[in-house]
């Protein structure tokens, strides 16, 4: 099946389009059928298709024959828009106990007694009990979504995946020591770059048996091919 199948007759942008599938068709007719028909599926949409046609705008010459000759960038890009906004990943739960809140402790310095007094939490903290650091659950977000994995590529195809920041966090209610944590995330933005991908996933980190959430964050990561 042809992708120009539902692409409009006429109009402004449908000469770009046609000359993006032609170039695709022949990338992505070896992959498998569920896959090729969530990108038929995709060429649907006008505002996807003028999305893609970033990875041909390039300045150079060069930079446009890289991004046609690779073809894990196009499939990986291809594969995350199909699913962008879907929540696409449950973690595991981990247990926050006094002995991680006290080894980050004494590598962050942040050994304020909410943290690290259990006898004095419980007469003068609110909450009782130890809590941990906020950004002791920031830091966990890479284990916790197994993006560290070295057994298993979270982006596999990539040459090198780097941590460029975080756009926004948020710890909206303290964990105790003794709770289990987990994470949950979807891709909310991808943008493409020279010879790469940057990727904003919006992570969630809920408390076990807790209807408030320990951590929102917006991770960037950017990935070269």
């Amino acid at each position: 099946m042809s992708l120009k199948g539902n692409l409009p007759k006429n109009g402004a942008g449908s000469e770009e389009a046609s000359s993006l599938i032609d170039r695709l068709e022949s990338k992505i007719r070896h992959l498998p059928t569920s896959f090729n028909e969530k990108v038929i599926n995709s060429f649907n949409t006008p505002s996807y298709l003028a999305n893609y046609l970033h990875f041909f705008d390039s300045e150079s010459r060069q930079q446009q024959v890289f991004i046609r000759e690779c073809l894990p960038l196009q499939r990986m890009y291809l594969e995350l828009h199909s699913k962008l906004g879907e929540e696409t990943f449950i973690g595991d739960w981990f247990e926050i106990d006094q002995a991680c809140i006290d080894n980050f402790a004494a590598v962050t310095g942040d050994e304020q007694w909410i943290h690290t007094d259990p006898e004095r939490a419980k007469q003068e903290s609110p909450f009782k009990t130890n809590i941990s650091q906020g950004f002791l659950t920031l830091a966990l977000i890479p284990m916790l979504t197994k993006s560290i994995d070295p057994t298993h590529s979270v982006y596999p195809g990539t040459r090198m995946v780097v941590n460029y920041g975080l756009n926004k966090v948020h710890f909206p209610f303290p964990v105790k020591v003794g709770k289990r944590i987990r994470a949950r995330s979807r891709v909310v933005s991808l943008t493409p770059m020279k010879r790469g991908l940057e990727i904003v996933r919006e992570v969630t980190v809920e408390i076990e048996n807790s209807t408030r959430l320990a951590c929102v964050a917006e991770p960037v990561v950017r990935l070269y091919f």
